[in-house]
């Protein structure tokens, strides 16, 4: 999150106007709602994770055992059968 200086921003009557109730004080602004990103959509990370969990739904359809994925992946077991049943039922919805 970047820090903006107000007096840089916002016209002097506003910033007089909040320093009646944060006087010195750091405040967030939050985005309005329609500016608002779901999480992984600036980086290409959510995109990588469901090829990644494709990629080992497949392995497991292959014939890997969960330890094997888990070890392979280093992620814990129910975190592998976890992305098997959701991989699974997006599979099946898609029929």
């Amino acid at each position: 999150m970047d820090y903006i200086r107000a007096a840089e921003i916002l016209p002097q009557e506003l910033i007089e106007q909040l320093q009646q109730y944060v006087d010195g004080a750091l405040i967030y602004i939050p985005k309005k709602e329609e500016d608002k990103k779901i999480w992984g959509e600036r980086t290409a990370t959510r995109r990588e994770l469901a090829r990644r969990n494709a990629r080992i739904y497949e392995e497991f359809m292959e014939e890997r055992t969960v330890k094997e994925l888990a070890e392979e992946y280093f992620l814990a077991e129910k975190s592998i059968q976890r992305i098997i049943r959701q991989e699974k039922l997006k599979r099946n919805s898609c029929l």
